[in-house]
């Protein structure tokens, strides 16, 4: 079979996830039992905005909410393009919340234990050292809080030939405070990085140069996750699991702190 036959045959085969993902989970199993934890309640998402959130995705929990902030890296980025600080973070038509531009592993301007929810989507793989961003994460929560990290599935994207990485690498890299302009992947990802589903990165000369500045760009995804590790992080922090669950594309887990 060559390149092209496996490609087609791994889109299809996503494809066909998707659909019936849509299908047969319209949205997250039990989120009506656990919509209390956003309706009417302030929140911040890091990254953004994402259609999973809204009401045509899988946790329609923007119309819930009573509003929603962001954080973002940049004023310019290679997802949301050109972004201003202010009220001008739109999540979904006519609600707006603050768009803070600071790094999204620090969050060092963002008030502390300001929010009801955490939102994270498609995020925390492009952060270095995620166990600190975590933890930042939680600190803008209020007692009780709800965090939310939705993580792409590896076996449907470029990633899918990597492993996923080892809950003690991120205790490793927070112990050691790396940093967001850490490149220890780097090889890794260069070696394993699918590019025939990566349409965008470009040639190999094209996706390592985007690899190598990627400070500015912050594409590179630094690990890979499974429902598994995204646990051992809950554990980690000593939060309850209220729902969890895996879909063609993306590992979704909700936790709330227990102080």
């Amino acid at each position: 079979m060559n390149l092209i036959d496996k490609f087609k045959n791994r889109k299809l085969s996503v494809v066909t996830g998707i659909v019936i993902d849509k299908l047969f989970h319209s949205k997250l199993k039990n989120f009506d039992r656990i919509s209390h934890l956003f309706k009417d309640k302030d929140g911040i998402e890091i990254g953004g905005p994402s259609r999973f959130f809204t009401n045509v995705g899988f946790m329609p929990l923007y119309e819930l909410s009573k509003k929603v902030d962001g954080c973002n890296f940049s004023s310019q980025t290679t997802w949301e393009g050109q972004i201003n600080e202010g009220e001008t973070y739109q999540y979904i038509p006519g609600k707006f919340g603050h768009q803070y531009i600071c790094e999204g592993a620090d969050v060092e301007v963002i008030p502390k234990n300001n929010y009801d929810f955490v939102l994270s989507c498609n995020n925390l793989e492009h952060i270095a050292n995620p166990l600190k961003a975590v933890e930042n994460w939680l600190g803008l929560l209020r007692s009780k809080g709800t965090i939310v990290l939705v993580l792409p599935r590896k076996q449907s994207n470029f990633d899918h030939k990597r492993p996923v990485t080892l809950f003690e690498h991120l205790l490793t890299d927070y112990k050691n405070k790396v940093g967001e302009d850490d490149l220890t992947h780097i090889d890794g990802v260069l070696q394993l990085h699918d590019l025939a589903l990566d349409p965008p990165a470009g040639t190999f000369e094209n996706f390592k140069e985007r690899t190598l500045n990627n400070y500015q760009n912050r594409c590179l995804h630094h690990h890979v996750y499974d429902l598994n590790l995204l646990e051992q992080i809950c554990g980690h922090f000593n939060l309850s699991v209220v729902a969890k669950t895996s879909l063609t594309t993306d590992h979704i887990i909700v936790a709330t702190k227990n102080l």
